[in-house]
Order: structure tokens, then C-alpha cells, then sequence
């Protein structure tokens, strides 16, 4: 008998999965399901993107021609709001109905609202869709100096894509550093340093308390009494998982949907995947990750045995003239070793993390050629055992990894 696979959300999760499903099984039913009025499309594209036309057919995921090359049923501007796993039906916003055998749970997160006064004014954004980017484009044409609220890696893009439409730009981080969870501080002063030099104001340490004006955005204030003037505002704070419409279920969730390392919940034939997936207590909302959780769903819905395997958290940056990326663990507490190599003059710092002779993670400001490398030595858990690296150089070690690495190819 055929399967009747649901899935719900349209992002690289669940484009992941249909590549891994359609590998193994060609011919059982897809039904995917996105709340959005577009095909599938690079969400990662949009904060880089403010700068071009943003046009739907340069972003997307995949050609129109492959769903029916492919055979899926696509149904877009179309959300699924409850589901009953026992009868095994899903409810549409419209109130049809659609059973399934099968369901990935795909639907991403959503962008946290700050709890700030006045965040409902005209002239403040956030950024999580196509039409956000639209907004944000359409909104800021006449605007003269922007409060981007958020120092991480969208609030950034974001601000370097303002900086360069001319815009007065204002960072506020409510910690005491730039992109605080990835960089450690010498490399987020780097960054800082950066920014500030195309003239970026920074402000750190702070929360923003209220957004001034009457309807229209017109200041702000901070919760140390100052206060500034801005004709818009861009949040960006931090994500929260799409599981509200599956509150009142069997299913297990906590912060997101909870799954074991085949990517299934505790309902057997109920996957999920992505941004929404918490995993050994994670919740990474990264596209790489996305890419593999979505894989491993795919193929374990397909009757493929799949077991999800640790990839790195990776991210990365280009943004002030500045190229820079951050993968695993970059908490010194959490490791035994670390070799840093640091010319701050020139922005360049290379920092590897190593635990048990093993690359645990990497901070890399200046070359991010490196990139692969330390990525596949921590995939691959290459040891480096027997190596003198404390008194190695950081381009030593990667040329070790590299000789390990194509031995085992």
C-alpha cells in the first residue's frame, strides 16, 4: 500500500526530506503544505538580499518545473492548523479536510516580538518572509536613520544592508557584545570594529524600553533613560518554533517538537524537522542543520533506516567587509585546548577549540577557505592524537586535518 505523506512547511527541512523520500520511494503521495503565497524559497537569501529586487523566481529552492517533475502536490497559501493523529486527518485553514499515513512536521519558527512599548507603531519591521523583505524595502525608501534591535547574524546583515542604501544606522544588543553566542571577545571586537567604521552606532548592554511617536515610529528610549531619534525600527532577537497548532496533542514538545535520531516523535509515522525539531535538547534554526534533519526524516518516511549524526553548528558572515564563520563549540569551558593565531590589526583571528584530541569547534575572522576543513574533522571526529599541536600554528593543524582527512577518503 502506497503511503499519503503530509507535510507542513514548505522550507530547505522539507525539500530535504522530499529529495530523500523520492530517492527510495517514487511513487507513494506528497502533499506539501506552506502558509506562505510562494513556491519554496531561501529564507537565508532575504537579509542579504535587501539591496536587490528580491524578485521570487531568483530565490527560490527549487524550479516550478520540479514539483511536477517529482510528483507533489503543492498547495501554497495554504496552513494546516490542528491534526488529529488519531484519526490521522490534518485540518486546513479552511476547514477541509486531508488524511495522511505519514506527516513531517516542517513549519519553521517565527520571529520573537521584543517586549518593548509602542513595537506595534508604523515603521517598525522584522524580517522572517518574502514580503517582510518587500515591507522592509517598500517601508524605509524615505527613512533616514534606523534602529536595527538584535547584534546577531540577521541584525548585522541587516545593518550592513541599510549602511550601504545610505541609512543612519543603530545597533542596540541587550548583551555586552556583538553575535555574543558565536564569537568569543576578541573576534567579536573585530566585528565591532568593522561596523563601527562604516559608521554604525553600537550600542551594547542595553534594552531598548519604548518606541516613541504617536503612531508613526519617531525615537526610542533605553531602559537607562536615553533617548534617540529613528524613523524605523528592524527587530531581530531570536526565533520561537511553530508549535502552537500542535498544543492539545499526544504529540511530546517542549521548546519545539521533540524527536529521537531518526528524526521521529513519539507518535510513530510523525516526524519533524528543521527549525522546529528540538533534538538532545537543541533547537539549532540552522540551514545546514535543517538540510540533514530533513534528510534523515525523509528517508526514515520513506522505510530507509536513517540515524541522524552531530553536525556542527556553522555559521557564517559577510557582511562590513568582513568574512568570518563559527561551527561547534566555541565556549573555552567546554574544552581542553585551544590554538589561537590573532593579527587584530589586519581583522584576521583563527581560533580551533579541541577536547580529547578532537576539533570541537572553530572561530575563523578573515578566511573562511578554511571553512571545510575543520568542518569535516569535526564531522569526522579526526583524532589528534600523537600531535604537538599546543605548539603548532592554526594553518599547521589544518594541514594535518587535511592529510588525515584524505586518507580516510
Amino acid at each position: 500500500m502506497l503511503d499519503k505523506i503530509i507535510i507542513i512547511g514548505n522550507g530547505i527541512a522539507a525539500i530535504s526530506a522530499i529529495k530523500a523520500i523520492r530517492e527510495v520511494d517514487k511513487d507513494s503521495e506528497i502533499h506539501l503544505f506552506g502558509e506562505e503565497p510562494f513556491y519554496p524559497y531561501s529564507r537565508i537569501r532575504l537579509s542579504k538580499g535587501l539591496l536587490s529586487s528580491l524578485q521570487e523566481d531568483k530565490i527560490l529552492i527549487q524550479n516550478r518545473e520540479w514539483y511536477d517533475d517529482n510528483n507533489i502536490n503543492l498547495y501554497i497559501g495554504s496552513r494546516v492548523i490542528s491534526i488529529d493523529v488519531d484519526k490521522k486527518v490534518v485540518k486546513l485553514f479552511d476547514g477541509g479536510l486531508m488524511s495522511f499515513t505519514k506527516v513531517l512536521l516542517a513549519g519553521g519558527s517565527s520571529n520573537i516580538m521584543p517586549n518593548v512599548a509602542g513595537i506595534n507603531k508604523n515603521g517598525v519591521y522584522t524580517l522572517r518572509t518574502l514580503k517582510d523583505a518587500w515591507d522592509i524595502k517598500d517601508g524605509i525608501k524615505d527613512k533616514k536613520t534606523v534602529l536595527v534591535i538584535g547584534g546577531g547574524v540577521q541584525g548585522i546583515e541587516i545593518a550592513w544592508s541599510l549602511s550601504q542604501m545610505g541609512k543612519n544606522v543603530i545597533i542596540a544588543q541587550n548583551t555586552d557584545r556583538l553575535m555574543s553566542k558565536q564569537l568569543d571577545k576578541i573576534s567579536s571586537e573585530i566585528l565591532q570594529n568593522k561596523v563601527a567604521e562604516k559608521g554604525v552606532k553600537i550600542l551594547v548592554n542595553t534594552e531598548v524600553t519604548e518606541i516613541t511617536g504617536r503612531e508613526n515610529v519617531e525615537g526610542f528610549k533605553l531602559s537607562n533613560g536615553e533617548k534617540y531619534d529613528c524613523d524605523a525600527v528592524i527587530y531581530s532577537i531570536g526565533t520561537k518554533p511553530n508549535i502552537d497548532f500542535l498544543k492539545g496533542t499526544p504529540i511530546n514538545l517542549d521548546r519545539g517538537v521533540i524527536v529521537n535520531n531518526k528524526m521521529e516523535t513519539n507518535i510513530e509515522g510523525i516526524y519533524a524537522a528543521g527549525d522546529i525539531a528540538q533534538y538532545n535538547g537543541n533547537i539549532f534554526g540552522l540551514w545546514n542543520i535543517a538540510i540533514e534533519q530533513g534528510k534523515v526524516a525523509g528517508y526514515n518516511i520513506a522505510g530507509k533506516d536513517a540515524i541522524y549524526k552531530y553536525v556542527p553548528p556553522v555559521t557564517t558572515l559577510n557582511a562590513f567587509d568582513l568574512s568570518l564563520f563559527s561551527m561547534g563549540i566555541v565556549d573555552e569551558a567546554l574544552v581542553t585546548n585551544i590554538v589561537v593565531e590573532e593579527h587584530i590589526g589586519d581583522a584576521i583571528y583563527k581560533k580551533i577549540f579541541i577536547k580529547d584530541n578532537l576539533v570541537k569547534g572553530a572561530i575563523v575572522v578573515g578566511n573562511i577557505k578554511l571553512s571545510p576543513v575543520l568542518k569535516a574533522a569535526i564531522e569526522k571526529k579526526i583524532s589528534l592524537d600523537g600531535v604537538n599541536y599546543i605548539n603548532m600554528t592554526v594553518e599547521d593543524i589544518i594541514q594535518i586535518l587535511k592529510a588525515k582527512l584524505n586518507k580516510e577518503e
